[in-house]
């Protein structure tokens, strides 16, 4: 029984952890809540830093997932700028700040997300290399871009995901000149495949980005400290003022290893492995947002998504849980882009290899359609390109698990609604 005696502490101040200890509050808990972020500004939301934060089209106030006052107003205990370094799950306690805080838990809740991956190359340290995963990140790559486009600079993209592809959207409207390095044949291989990955590069090419296929940066080159050059393994040499790592991220999982908590295996992902009510190995302790690896039903495998939606439905999905409200955490995962004058939402799991057939439905070469990736008549993802209010029926199709008419799938005459039926 959930009581005003009892202490839910929160780790990870990102959109899960925020949205957690609303939950919380709007749920009726009366305990204490603490919420603990290692950066020091107020939680935010992480799209708008490669998109229109990233393009001074959004403001910084508007990137932050409640006003400064709401935490005190609902009495939720913010400490910004503290790290916890260590979890006791014996004395159910979690230390943290450079004082060694020890704060009591009768629930925790670890939200900690992820961070970008790091190029192992020589030249690193150089100080036009660049990330993108913090404000702070997006606040400095937002005055380089600029400087470049005023200068007619270049930047370099390690990595043709969907970061690399934001960045180098908001470079060109910069006026920056920009190159994406990517191992794969095409851009967003791994998660679109090579039919979708090429619309994708055709769209960059269009507006200006070139594109170095099947290589990988091996040295970034400098003097006194700044770019020259970034250099790849087939022997090329790229000019570049600045470099951008848009590698991929990885779950910051050393705090609940060091604790003992089971992990995911690394080909499902890594993360901090929950069940279907995003629990850990210790029933007082539960995981959600990036850092969280859990059972999905409708696709039959442990998934980790690195997607808004999924820290924004997490967090208070395992708040209900820390109440003893628990339900399986099964929504079909989504996420958007906007590069250019393209906008595009996706819903489900379909990496190469899980699929038989690309199924288009619209005008792909008019970039107005949707794409559906079929397993046996089964729909296992969509992506609508320009084409907008269909997010609903493209999850209940996916959700629904049965097989549909492909020739029925790509006509767009045929409501969608009616293939879920």
């Amino acid at each position: 029984m959930v009581d005003a005696d009892q202490t839910f502490v929160i780790v990870g101040g990102g959109l899960a952890g925020a949205k957690a200890a609303e939950t919380l509050r709007t749920e009726g808990f009366t305990g204490r809540v603490i919420l603990i972020c290692d950066e020091r500004d107020h939680p935010y939301e992480r799209p708008p830093l490669s998109k229109g934060y990233l393009l001074g089209k959004d403001t910084r106030e508007s990137v932050f997932v409640h006003e400064p006052a709401w935490y005190a107003q609902n009495d939720v205990e913010l400490h910004l700028g503290q790290t916890v370094d260590a979890i006791d799950r014996v004395a159910k306690t979690v230390r943290f700040g450079d004082d060694g805080t020890l704060a009591h838990y009768d629930k925790l809740l670890i939200a900690t997300g992820a961070e970008p991956r790091r190029l192992d190359v020589p030249g690193t340290h150089l100080a036009g290399v660049h990330h993108l995963r913090r404000l702070a990140h997006a606040e400095r790559l937002k005055g380089v871009l600029a400087a470049l486009g005023r200068d007619n600079g270049h930047l370099v993209i390690a990595g043709g995901g969907w970061i690399g592809l934001e960045v180098a959207a908001a470079a060109r409207e910069y006026g920056a000149e920009v190159t994406v390095v990517e191992p794969e044949p095409t851009p967003l291989h791994g998660v679109l495949g090579p039919e979708l990955g090429a619309l994708f590069a055709d769209l960059h090419r269009e507006h200006g980005v070139r594109f170095h296929f099947g290589a990988r940066l091996t040295e970034i080159v400098g003097q006194d400290g700044m770019v020259l050059a970034a250099r790849t393994d087939d022997g090329e040499e790229h000019p570049a003022h600045d470099v951008l790592a848009a590698i991929g991220a990885a779950p910051r999982t050393a705090l609940a290893e060091a604790a003992g908590l089971e992990l995911a295996d690394r080909a499902h992902g890594g993360g901090v492995a929950v069940d279907s009510s995003l629990r850990t190995s210790d029933p007082d302790v539960y995981a959600a947002g990036d850092v969280a690896s859990f059972p999905h039903g409708l696709f039959d495998t442990r998934l980790r998504v690195e997607h808004w939606a999924n820290a924004l439905n997490g967090g208070p999905a395992a708040a209900r849980s820390m109440l003893g409200r628990a339900a399986a955490y099964d929504r079909v995962p989504y996420f958007f882009s906007d590069q250019y004058d393209l906008g595009m939402e996706y819903s489900g799991w379909a990496p190469p290899g899980t699929y038989d057939e690309v199924v288009i439905r619209g005008d792909a070469g008019k970039r107005e359609f949707i794409a559906f990736w079929v397993k046996e008549g089964r729909v296992l993802a969509g992506m609508n390109v320009n084409v907008w209010d269909v997010t609903e029926p493209i999850q209940k199709l996916i959700a629904s698990r049965t097989a549909v008419d492909t020739e029925a799938l790509a006509d767009p005459h045929v409501p969608l609604e009616s293939l879920s039926a």
